[in-house]
């Protein structure tokens, strides 16, 4: 009996990946959902700009710039270029297209 708990447990360990996803009621979970630019409209810039840098603190990646350090930390990322930072497709495009909200709000 104990040995079937514990190989249902590493089962449910090895199953997961490094990286864990946020999700957001508004708008969906940053790994698997495509976000949709009407709702991302409704954001403020600041919450744009957690949601992008989120998903690449998810996936490892160290921030250089201040506001990102006191926002996100640094604690346990190991990609030092963004460029380096593995996204899966859904990701890639939810960055981009809250850049691409960022931009047309004027964010910065």
């Amino acid at each position: 009996m104990k040995l079937k708990t514990i190989l249902v447990a590493f089962a449910m360990l090895a199953s997961t990946g490094s990286a864990m996803a946020n999700c957001y009621e508004m708008i969906g979970c940053d790994d698997s959902d495509y976000f949709r630019r009407a709702d991302l409209r409704q954001l403020s810039c600041q919450s744009l700009y957690e949601v992008r840098n989120l998903i690449y603190k998810q996936n490892g990646f160290c921030f250089s710039t201040n506001r990102a350090k006191q926002t996100f930390g640094n604690d346990g990322c190991w990609i030092t270029k963004q460029s380096q930072v593995r996204l899966n497709a859904v990701e890639r495009d939810n960055v981009a297209l809250i850049a691409q909200v960022e931009s047309a709000k004027g964010c910065n």
